[in-house]
């Protein structure tokens, strides 16, 4: 969700630089602003995801864990963050509760000592599993084809990978 945001805020700047009137800046309405469209949507998609990965006993950030494991398993915290645009300090604690509820194992790697390696275990494989249902209801609900949320997935990681890491250019 922080992505989200980021590229929200980014494309109002971007936005507001657009739209002016004589010296002024004159700010477009909310309904008119793909930083509002994209953070309502992403509520939206929120809440429709709730209830579903509560019957599972899981958060949404949690259930991002479990599809990138699903990807890679044996990816180190760092790797899972970096993966998910997160710190290793908020997976952490994530990944510690997946743990504790038995869908992930966590061990020190080989090859790095300082390194955390995570793996999905049956339990958290047959969760992922159930997962899908996520997915089927968010088109379902869309009343979009998957060709057109594909294609708008697509435009949305265009959109971020041209504003980068959301990081202001005198941050970066």
């Amino acid at each position: 969700m922080s992505t989200i945001i980021c590229i929200a805020i980014s494309f109002f700047v971007v936005q507001m630089a657009q739209r002016r009137k004589g010296n002024s800046v004159v700010p477009l309405p909310l309904d008119n602003q793909l930083c509002f469209a994209l953070y309502a949507t992403s509520m939206a998609i929120n809440r429709t995801y709730k209830p579903m990965l509560d019957k599972m006993g899981i958060t949404y950030p949690q259930y991002l864990v479990l599809n990138a494991l699903g990807e890679a398993d044996g990816l180190s915290v760092g790797t899972i963050a970096r993966r998910l645009a997160l710190e290793s300090s908020t997976v952490t604690p994530l990944v510690k509760r997946m743990e504790q509820a038995g869908l992930v194992t966590r061990q020190r790697s080989h090859a790095d000592e300082r390194q955390v390696q995570v793996d999905l275990t049956a339990a958290g494989r047959a969760l992922l599993a159930r997962c899908n249902c996520l997915g089927e209801t968010l088109v379902e609900r869309s009343g979009m084809t998957m060709a057109e949320i594909d294609a708008l997935t697509q435009k949305v990681w265009e959109l971020r990978e041209a504003l980068g890491s959301g990081q202001p250019a005198d941050a970066a």
